[in-house]
C-alpha cells in the first residue's frame, strides 16, 4: 500500500472531518433542495418522503454545526425557521453533481452488481 499516504487514516487528515460522507445521501439531498434558496422544514420533507422527522433534524443541526447551512428563526406567530445554504454549503454542489452524474452513468453496473452479490450465496 505504498501509494496510501500515511497521514489518510490519521484522526488530524482533513478527510477525517468530510461534513457529506461517502453513503451518506440525506446530507447531500438536503445541499440540493437548498440550492435554489431558503426553505422550512416541511417543505425540505416533502420531497425526501422516506426521511424521518428525527433524521432530518439531526442532518440539518450537522450541516448547520459544519458551517453548510444556516437557520434562521422569525419572530413571527407561528414562528417561521427556514434553512439556506452558506457560501461554504455552495461549494458542494459540483462535487454533489459529479456523484450524480457518476451514478447516473454507472447506475446498470451498480445494480447488476448487487443483483449478483445478494445471490450468491454466502461464504
Amino acid at each position: 500500500m505504498d501509494h496510501i499516504d500515511e497521514n489518510f487514516f490519521d484522526p488530524a487528515c482533513p478527510s477525517s472531518a468530510m461534513p457529506i460522507r461517502i453513503g451518506e445521501k440525506w446530507g447531500g439531498m438536503v445541499i440540493v433542495l437548498l440550492e435554489h434558496g431558503p426553505l422550512r422544514f416541511s417543505q425540505l420533507k416533502k420531497p425526501m418522503r422516506r426521511i424521518t422527522p428525527k433524521v432530518l433534524t439531526d442532518t440539518l443541526r450537522a450541516l448547520e454545526r459544519d458551517g453548510m447551512v444556516t437557520r434562521t428563526v422569525y419572530a413571527e406567530v407561528p414562528p417561521r425557521v427556514e434553512y439556506a445554504l452558506t457560501p461554504l454549503g455552495r461549494t458542494l454542489l459540483a462535487p454533489i453533481q459529479a456523484c450524480r452524474d457518476w451514478a447516473a452513468a454507472n447506475l446498470p453496473e451498480l445494480m447488476a452488481a448487487r443483483d449478483s452479490y445478494d445471490a450468491a450465496p454466502l461464504a
